[in-house]
């Protein structure tokens, strides 16, 4: 016998707990009907229920000729070929009629519970034990079905037993909600750090660090002040200003002539940061080593540099702080035309803009801001110049992202303990 079992309980074999075992078959011609009986095929049989989605129906007289097919309230449905072979349904007890295809399976039960007949059909040991056939489509015969043992205990203690799944099932459902919604709270909590940190709230002030407003005009001689008196939600030592006065580079990268055999040169492309919030290179495409000349030497991307998706659906607005350390083995990266080098001036803190720049209130300001069609979206460079930056004294600024990647790597400790 494939497992001990108590003493009350019997090895039997599925033939012997069914009145009923038999696919359906499909109507002459794909006889479908707008409305009528429902037709279940393997796509309509899930583990947890039966789908209605893109469900088929079949008239009664149709029906009528295909009564060897019926299904009955509490009938086990399981699909016998193909990619969801396995995958079982307990038909619910008020559940009128209805037909399946050649592909679905029906199991009638005598004296057995359709919910306890269902846990094993879910079972590893239920799986282990499948004797399936062919190797395009497989498949599982009805013969070898039948021939399956099936573990019967005693019909009170079926009953109990599924109690007990239930009561389990319930608990597991109510932990995976609260998962998710603790999810959920993680990423509201990190959007609101960001948010406070940008506000000067995050961490506290020293009135004897130089002001913000002097370590402008110190890097950019050209900046001109605006009246801080209207950004009364900033500290006093703080100072507003534009994205484009912090910056010594800030442009679009070019369109490139790409290579298709020489891998020494990668192109850094909008889909190349999609890698768990970091910058990965994996998808890059190279450069045509012809065309280096051609790239001015500010456009090799640096370590600080702040990356943003500037076209394409979905994907706008997208940030990522470049680091060399991805470099590899590769002498340098380039952007491409879809993808906007935000490179700022000495005595600026990138992480903080950085952070900044993923904040949802600005996320939300180049989002109003888009250019293009609904299908190709575009963030102007001069979206990104005009940005506008409450910029903290630099040691606050470096003081903030302490605390940021304090927070958020407590964050993302519970959110790996949560996915573990």
């Amino acid at each position: 016998m494939p497992f001990e079992i108590p003493d009350n309980w019997v090895w039997t074999t599925i033939e012997e707990i069914c009145s009923k075992i038999g696919s359906g078959s499909t109507p002459r011609g794909s006889n479908y009907s707008v409305k009528g009986i429902p037709f279940f095929r393997s796509q309509n049989v899930y583990n947890d229920r039966l789908v209605y989605d893109d469900i088929k129906y079949i008239s009664e007289e149709v029906h009528q000729k295909m009564k060897g097919t019926e299904v009955l309230a509490n009938d086990l449905l399981l699909n016998i070929t193909g990619g969801s072979l396995g995958r079982c349904a307990v038909v619910p007890a008020d559940f009128n009629c209805g037909n399946v295809s050649q592909h679905v399976c029906i199991m009638r039960s005598v004296l057995v519970e359709p919910e306890y007949f269902h846990a094993l059909v879910l079972s590893s040991y239920f799986t282990k034990s499948m004797k399936i056939t062919g190797s395009g489509r497989e498949g599982l015969p009805k013969y070898n079905l039948e021939q399956m043992y099936f573990p019967l205990p005693p019909l009170t203690e079926q009953q109990r037993i599924v109690t007990e799944i239930e009561h389990w099932f319930a608990l597991l459902d109510q932990i995976e909600k609260e998962k998710l919604d603790l999810q959920t709270i993680i990423k509201q909590t990190k959007s609101k750090v960001l948010d406070i940190a940008i506000h000067g709230k995050l961490v506290s002030q020293d009135p004897n660090e130089e002001p913000a407003i002097k370590l402008l005009k110190r890097i950019n001689p050209d900046f001109t002040p605006c009246d801080n008196g209207q950004y009364r939600n900033i500290p006093k030592n703080w100072c507003a200003c534009k994205l484009v006065d912090i910056c010594s580079f800030l442009s679009r990268g070019k369109s490139p002539k790409y290579s298709e055999d020489d891998k020494t040169y990668p192109v850094f492309a909008q889909k190349c940061n999609l890698k768990d919030g970091d910058v990965s290179l994996e998808q890059a495409r190279f450069l045509d080593p012809s065309t280096i000349n051609k790239w001015n030497e500010v456009y090799k991307l640096q370590t600080g540099d702040i990356l943003v998706n500037s076209t394409g659906t979905g994907t706008v607005g997208r940030t990522r702080l470049f680091n060399t350390n991805c470099l590899g083995n590769y002498p340098f990266v380039v952007p491409d035309s879809h993808v906007s080098v935000v490179r700022l001036l000495k005595s600026i803190c990138p992480q903080y803009i950085y952070a900044y720049i993923s904040s949802d209130s600005i996320q939300q300001y180049m989002e109003k801001n888009l250019a293009g069609s609904t299908n190709q979206k575009e963030l102007y460079i001069g979206v990104l110049e005009n940005m506008q930056i409450f910029l903290p004294p630099l040691a606050e600024q470096q003081r903030i992202v302490a605390r940021i990647e304090e927070l958020f790597s407590t964050l993302d400790n519970i959110q790996k303990a949560l996915e573990a």
